[in-house]
């Protein structure tokens, strides 16, 4: 009997483990559908954007959502404006200065859960060889098989806003504003589709 309950005891732990296993989730960032969107004050007459495509992973426990992660990672020199002349000035060294900073990376090490799918995370933004935690206003839209690959995705929308000048990028300060709005759409997915 004592026997049975030591095996009963250990079977219970090993199924606990592997529910806790299995509750995280490793997606990879789809490149083709994830990016970073900012706007900046022009002198007060407009409000431009540019964009950069993102790369990365995002690891999801949906049981405890407090315990998700994301690593992204942006090719600055990627930028993309419309406008070709405009591209070259952002990526020189007057602004973003590629060849010294040629990578931009986001770290979430906190995730505060608002509601089902709401979320603050937070997390080291690295950009122009600065490293700042800011935060994240995170909305959950879908998580489910997407058709035309049919394997698991999740997709998110996020938005914060950040100050150019913290991350030592200053030229044309004031007129060229320094409050700068982001937002944020990534879709990931599993690789696996058996791991499901």
């Amino acid at each position: 009997m004592k026997r049975f309950t030591i095996f009963l005891a250990a079977a219970v732990l090993l199924v606990s483990f592997i529910r806790v296993f299995a509750a995280v989730e490793t997606f990879k960032i789809d490149p083709q559908h994830s990016y970073v969107l900012w706007h900046i004050s022009h002198f007060g007459f407009s409000h431009p954007s540019g964009k950069w495509m993102v790369e990365g992973t995002l690891t999801l426990d949906r049981e405890n959502p407090k315990l998700s992660k994301v690593n992204v990672t942006i090719d600055v020199a990627k930028i993309i404006t419309g406008i070709p002349d405009l591209d070259e000035h952002l990526k020189g060294q007057l602004f973003f200065d590629v060849e010294k900073y040629p990578k931009a990376t986001f770290v979430s090490n906190k995730v505060e859960v608002k509601s089902e799918k709401r979320a603050k995370v937070f997390g080291m933004l690295t950009v122009h060889g600065v490293s700042k935690v800011i935060a994240l206003n995170v909305r959950l839209n879908k998580i489910g098989e997407n058709p035309i690959n049919n394997k698991l995705t999740v997709g998110f929308t996020g938005e914060t806003q950040l100050k150019r000048s913290d991350f030592g990028i200053s030229t044309l300060l004031p007129g060229l504003g320094d409050d700068v709005k982001i937002n944020i759409e990534l879709e990931a997915f599993k690789e696996n589709k058996t791991e499901q």
